[in-house]
């Protein structure tokens, strides 16, 4: 244990000020009916805050917020520059209060500190980014006839309805929100729960950094009662959602029962590491392997949950990951020590342990497999492995969220792109090889949105995230995250008769 950053990190927490009120319109207000409810450190279980329990009155009014001050150009129509500066001043100032956001995360989601640092800092860069591209998107002439001119220009859709997820409460809005806002619409904000807190601390630094009011609205409550009304609002022009597949397929159902808005989903995942017999760096590879399940204790979309090996190496890969994994540590998440936090809540705990027990059925349990007993109060679980782990197994196939890995071992290549593809997800994928030509076979054989080779889920903001099949639709980050938020014109101008043109 680091006792002096232990220290530091707990003084932090004992000096939080939590913003608790819906943020509408620039102002922290009570949810209209007064309802509140609990959230909870989820590594000691102890009461944090009362926060605002919307309903769909407050989704009402802030959706009409965002409507009128979209309407009235107070954000889209400002000059582009002006724009750019504003984003740049949020990123600027979430940098400015990154200990204060960190520590939020970390106590309300039981994100280990340095993680939760590290997703405050991508933060700031997607808001930097997104900023910095405002005045760098230009509208594009088509080819046309003689005295035609043909423009295609990118619009802001409008208002944005963004619903995020309590893995990365901070990180998540911003993906949601940056390119949402850069793109010049409105947005409504959404977030989880379990994870209210720095969403909320968010959108008061946007507006104070020079966001007009009402151009970032928070309405934090309960899926039922806050996020079913956003997906159903009639005034909403675009949603975007990031968490479980059957979460995602109901805002597609709440789209086709109100206005058909365009719903773009980051869903859920199980993720195959695949590792070949001619990989080039084994200790690489083993540690490439914990840090892509055991991130978060394993609380991740795109977790690494399924270790394919090449049984020719599969005896010596196993024995040194179960090495490395049995001097894992979860801890408390404000100890720089501790290798990964707690459990979200005690439902997802719950579900954890009870796909151990289906694993124990179903594979050979190689170390972990129990709850472990950090503070009285919180919900931690041991790193835990599976080996020879058959392909149609529950742990193969359903997405656990928590910090189980399940290895198969496999003969052939062609084996292992039919174990990869065996699933109903295709968020991400990882190939460990020395062979250049396996590595462009393979990254185009495995159905998944982002294949990464000889290192684990390789993301960028230059490129774009998101999943196949029942993964999600759409991408996140890059240019292609701004204009999924705006709508695509066409304009056409016929200059056959100019003298009559300019009359």
């Amino acid at each position: 244990m680091d006792q002096p950053a232990h220290d530091y990190w707990r003084a932090k927490a004992a000096e939080l000020t939590a913003p608790t009120d819906t943020y509408i319109d620039g102002e922290f207000t009570p949810a209209a009916s007064g309802a509140r409810f609990r959230t909870h450190n989820p590594a000691t279980g102890e009461l944090i805050a009362e926060v605002a329990a919307c309903d769909a009155s407050d989704v009402d009014r802030a959706v009409a917020v965002a409507r009128r001050v979209h309407g009235s150009g107070a954000w889209w129509n400002q000059d582009p520059a002006a724009r750019k500066t504003v984003m740049l001043a949020i990123a600027e100032s979430v940098r400015a209060n990154a200990e204060e956001l960190a520590v939020l995360d970390a106590v309300d989601g039981g994100k280990c500190i340095d993680e939760a640092l590290d997703d405050v800092e991508e933060t700031a860069k997607l808001f930097q980014w997104f900023g910095e591209a405002i005045d760098k998107v230009h509208e594009e002439v088509a080819p046309a006839p003689p005295g035609t001119l043909a423009t295609v220009t990118y619009e802001p859709a409008g208002v944005v309805g963004a619903v995020v997820p309590w893995n990365f409460p901070l990180h998540n809005a911003a993906v949601k929100v940056a390119p949402a806002l850069a793109a010049g619409n409105t947005v409504v904000l959404k977030p989880a729960e379990d994870t209210p807190l720095s969403a909320l601390r968010l959108a008061e630094l946007a507006t104070a950094a020079g966001l007009p009011a009402g151009a970032l609205n928070v309405v934090p409550g309960f899926g039922a009662d806050a996020g079913e009304p956003l997906g159903r609002h009639p005034d909403v022009d675009v949603l975007g959602f990031t968490g479980s597949t059957g979460i995602g397929k109901r805002f597609l159902a709440y789209s086709a029962e109100s206005n058909m808005k365009p719903v773009w989903l980051e869903c859920g995942g199980k993720s195959p590491n695949v590792v070949f017999d001619d990989c080039h760096d084994i200790d690489a590879a083993v540690e490439n392997t914990i840090a892509g399940i055991f991130t978060h204790a394993g609380q991740v979309c795109s977790a690494h949950s399924r270790l394919l090996v090449q049984r020719g190496i599969a005896e010596t890969f196993i024995e040194r990951l179960l090495e490395r994994v049995r001097s894992l540590r979860p801890g408390d998440p404000l100890d720089p020590a501790s290798d990964f936090g707690a459990m979200i809540n005690a439902r997802q705990h719950q579900k954890v342990l009870d796909y151990i027990a289906m694993g124990r059925e179903e594979a050979t349990l190689r170390c972990g497999g129990d709850a472990v007993s950090v503070h009285p109060g919180g919900h931690f679980i041991a790193p835990t492995v599976f080996t020879d782990v058959p392909a149609d197994a529950r742990i193969a196939r359903e997405e656990i969220f928590g910090p189980v890995l399940a290895v198969t071992t496999f003969d052939t290549e062609a084996e292992a792109v039919a174990l990869a593809n065996a699933s109903i997800y295709g968020l991400a994928a990882s190939v460990w090889t020395a062979s250049l030509a396996r590595a462009h076979r393979m990254t185009r054989a495995v159905a998944a949105g982002t294949v990464s080779v000889n290192t684990v889920d390789a993301v960028s903001l230059q490129t774009p995230f998101g999943g196949m099949k029942q993964s999600g639709i759409g991408r996140d980050y890059a240019i292609t995250g701004m204009h999924k938020y705006m709508a695509q014109k066409t304009s056409w101008i016929q200059y056959a008769d100019e003298e009559a043109f300019e009359q």
